[in-house]
């Protein structure tokens, strides 16, 4: 039995049709009595997962050690450092005035802490030549050739220096006699400073004394400036005559020993076009040897 229809509600065919568009546009399984935001929910879960993780626990600081602090060594005075390099060079002058020889001074050399430079170099260089040489050289330190051999004056410039003295009747095998201010070599061949020189001048002066040669070539405005006491540069001290003395000369009974000033041949061999200078001043060293040995 059919009645009338009603009029609440849309009508069937109405229902039907917005059923098929469901269909027709993809909604066709029924999965929920109301709509669900998929968005919303993921976003939801989300916040839900990082909310449930626990914090990583912050790594832990170890508390600074406060230890105490040591005390700071009092600077040196210029006092202090006057009295220590005092004491060196009293060493020093105690260790070469005892030796008798130049083995024996060689030794002292070598058994010698006052000098910072013995604990970087390789070999000590002490000298090089005839022990009774009338003529002996004196520069200022070892560089790297002389280091590594032992030797001075072994590297280009001893080379140089070398062909130069045969020109005027000296060689290292009959009657030159070579070595430096320094026994090592400074690191870098760095130039030689106050104290180190302080510390072996008192050897230099025992080393010339028992040499005793007719004659003293300084090489060099160090060399020349040292054992002359002169402020003046090379180029001022060079082809002029001085006199040297020290005490260890005075206690041999040595007089003062003649001496002259000439270019290091390292810097000539920089400076080519001042060889010129230094042969005059090997001709004048020539010349008052003979006249010495006349």
């Amino acid at each position: 039995m059919s009645g009338p229809a009603n009029n609440i509600g849309p009508a069937p065919n109405e229902l039907i049709a917005a059923l098929q568009w469901q269909i027709d546009v993809g909604a066709d399984e029924a999965i929920a009595d109301y709509p669900v935001d998929r968005f919303a929910l993921a976003a939801q879960k989300a916040t839900q997962k990082a909310a449930a993780v626990p914090a990583a626990p912050a790594p832990e600081v170890p508390a600074p050690i406060t230890a105490p602090m040591p005390p700071l060594a009092p600077a040196a005075t210029p006092t202090a450092r006057l009295a220590t390099n005092d004491a060196i060079t009293a060493s020093a002058r105690s260790a070469a005035e005892s030796a008798p020889d130049l083995a024996a001074l060689s030794d002292s050399l070598a058994a010698f802490d006052g000098c910072a430079l013995k604990t970087t170099a390789t070999n000590l260089v002490f000298g090089d030549g005839q022990e009774n040489a009338e003529v002996m050289l004196i520069g200022e330190a070892p560089g790297r050739d002389e280091d590594r051999e032992g030797k001075p004056f072994v590297g280009a410039s001893g080379q140089l220096l070398d062909v130069m003295l045969s020109y005027v009747g000296l060689s290292r095998d009959e009657n030159i006699y070579i070595t430096n201010i320094l026994p090592w070599r400074p690191p870098g061949n760095r130039q030689p400073t106050d104290a180190e020189i302080a510390a072996c001048l008192p050897f230099l002066a025992q080393h010339i004394a028992l040499v005793s040669p007719k004659i003293l070539v300084f090489l060099g405005g160090t060399s020349a400036k040292t054992l002359l006491g002169r402020r003046e540069g090379i180029t001022r001290l060079r082809g002029q005559w001085y006199e040297y003395t020290s005490p260890a000369l005075e206690n041999a009974g040595i007089a003062p020993i003649p001496a002259m000033a000439t270019l290091h041949p390292a810097y000539l061999l920089r400076q080519p076009a001042q060889k010129r200078a230094a042969w005059k001043d090997l001709l004048s060293v020539r010349q008052r040897l003979d006249t010495l040995t006349k």
